[in-house]
């Protein structure tokens, strides 16, 4: 490889070596220091072996540092190939880039908070769509007027529900043993430890246990769901469906949101289970409760109605989670990389819709007195 070059005598400016993309630092370098003096001398490219597309881009930034931009007569020796190349970048407008000065201030700061909002009112304009859509699609089902997918569905099932159980059932008996240690840190200055049963019971039965599950889900199913369909719209198979004239809510969407509907309660149940043994579990380690004592506790002065206060929230959140997940596939627009982002997208929404919904639940049943 020879070394690029930029070298101005009494006679001319004389261009040598390989202007190539390993030299690029280097002759920018030179350019830079170039003198008003040397740029006003000819140039020689007679010594020039080798140019490719970086080194075209230095030479016109060259010529436009010394007042001759897009002149290429001025350049003497250049082979018809290098001639051609410049001559191509020029007809593209490949120069040096001008850089666009971002905007910056308040008022900068005003048309992002204005571009954000109205990126959310376009979302929820399409969830709300989308979330129609299935519901019609679903009622037609139900009336037979459309055809259930029922080994769809069964697959789906299985897989973001059977699939989901151990790490469902590993967390929830991790965190409860995690509030049973904290509830007892507290109640044990009051002499109350006794009380770590309600704490675990009323805790898991009421909001963690259906909290924890769906936001297991919305990591783990909703973003399955997405890069699914995703996928399917980047290779073009779900226009394909439409040109066979099948529905592709019917097809896709709802074998998705049936399996979730039927999958996240009995998750939710099993989250519930597990936190309340890994409560139990710390009051027999740590706090002197018998595992009897505990179940007796939590049978006395547990009311059945904190369980059903829990699962009435998991179809919801089911509903939630899998509408966002299937509706951000269908807007993947091709690419890998749009996948990729709108699947971080349906993840996000999803957790943050069901925290939303958990926090609106909570203040309805607080009003009710439930």
């Amino acid at each position: 490889m020879q070394a690029a070059h930029l070298q101005p005598d009494s006679r001319a400016l004389r261009l040598a070596g390989e202007w190539t993309l390993a030299q690029a630092n280097q002759l920018a370098t030179e350019i830079e220091r170039l003198r008003p003096v040397d740029s006003a001398l000819p140039f020689d490219a007679s010594g020039l072996t080798r140019l490719d597309t970086a080194g075209a881009v230095l030479l016109l930034r060259l010529l436009k540092a010394c007042g001759r931009e897009g002149v290429l007569d001025s350049v003497s020796g250049l082979r018809s190939a290098d001639t051609a190349l410049l001559q191509l970048l020029i007809e593209r407008g490949a120069g040096p880039a001008t850089p666009i000065p971002r905007p910056h201030g308040f008022t900068a700061l005003l048309a992002r908070m204005g571009a954000a909002l109205e990126s959310f009112w376009i979302n929820a304009r399409q969830l709300v769509g989308f979330i129609g859509l299935t519901l019609l699609t679903l009622s037609k089902v139900l009336t037979g007027k459309r055809r259930l997918r029922l080994t769809a569905t069964v697959f789906h099932m299985e897989q973001s529900g059977l699939d989901a159980v151990p790490i469902v059932a590993l967390l929830s008996f991790l965190v409860g043993a995690v509030v049973a240690f904290l509830g007892a840190t507290v109640l044990r200055d009051f002499g109350a430890s006794i009380f770590t049963v309600e704490l675990v019971a009323y805790s898991f039965l009421r909001e963690f246990g259906v909290l924890l599950t769906a936001i297991l889900l919305a990591g783990r199913s909703g973003s399955a769901f997405t890069a699914q369909i995703g996928s399917m719209k980047s290779r073009e198979e779900l226009d394909a469906i439409r040109a066979l004239g099948l529905d592709v809510i019917e097809l896709l969407v709802l074998p998705r949101l049936l399996a979730l509907l039927l999958m996240l309660p009995l998750l939710a149940f099993i989250g519930m289970i597990s936190g309340l043994v890994g409560g139990a579990l710390v009051g027999a380690a740590a706090l002197d409760i018998s595992t009897g004592m505990f179940i007796s506790r939590l049978y006395e002065m547990t009311e059945i109605r904190h369980f059903w206060v829990g699962m009435i929230k998991a179809p919801i959140f089911a509903f939630v989670i899998a509408v966002v997940g299937c509706l951000e596939g269908m807007k993947v627009a091709g690419s890998a990389e749009s996948v990729g982002r709108h699947t971080t997208s349906a993840v996000v929404q999803s957790i943050f819709l069901v925290i939303v919904l958990d926090a609106l639940f909570a203040i309805f049943f607080m009003e009710l007195g439930v």
